[in-house]
């Protein structure tokens, strides 16, 4: 087995393994690569580009409540507010520091490195406010046009939905479309924001 840490640092890294395995393949070598990667956005561009069809991709998501208890002995009420990231979880005793943290060391790489670095966006700014507009209504609906009356430089709709699934695509914050057997429904219905992490909510918000 061959794990390498980090590999979207390495230019054209893709195109290197992709090579490599179908040398390996031709000459049956029983090899497992392990490829892993902070960057999911990165990570997945460079599968999808190429290596179609020669891997599984296996996502690591937030931590769960009972990995969080089992590992720091958190509380029902303390993941509810403080979330599933377990670098933050020895500061939830000070909650101004915890909060400097998650934006600083989280929130921040999370949008500049693995959102502005990866895909072409002409607002970064708007990105931010669409962002931490989508943590303050979490769990409520808020449809496009609303929204562009709330934002600066907003653009339109198409702009706004598209930031929203790039937001999507890094575990940060969903819009989810009301159920619907109709798809044409579905997909114009007004969305409902969803944090991935309530730590996220929790630390752009003005409540203690």
């Amino acid at each position: 087995m061959l794990v390498i840490d980090e590999i979207h640092k390495l230019d054209n890294w893709s195109e290197a393994v992709k090579a490599e395995w179908d040398a390996d393949s031709m000459r049956d070598v029983n090899i497992k690569v392990v490829i892993l990667g902070s960057s999911r956005l990165l990570i997945k561009d460079g599968l999808t580009e190429s290596l179609a069809g020669r891997y599984e991709l296996i996502e690591m998501e937030h931590w769960s409540f009972s990995e969080m208890r089992e590992a720091f002995g958190m509380t029902v009420e303390q993941y509810i507010y403080y979330g599933g990231y377990p670098g933050a979880a020895s500061l939830i005793g000070d909650e101004k520091r915890w909060r400097k943290y998650m934006r600083d060391s989280i929130i921040e790489p999370a949008i500049t490195k693995d959102v502005l670095t990866t895909k072409r966006v002409l607002k970064p700014a708007l990105l931010r406010q669409l962002f931490l507009l989508g943590c303050s209504y979490s769990g409520e609906l808020l449809s496009f046009n609303k929204i562009l009356g709330q934002l600066q430089d907003a653009g339109n709709t198409a702009t706004l939905a598209n930031y929203v699934q790039l937001l999507d695509e890094s575990k940060l914050l969903a819009g989810l479309q009301q159920y619907a057997a109709d798809d044409a429904r579905k997909y114009k219905s007004v969305p409902k924001y969803q944090v991935y992490n309530s730590g996220l909510l929790s630390a752009n918000s003005p409540l203690s």
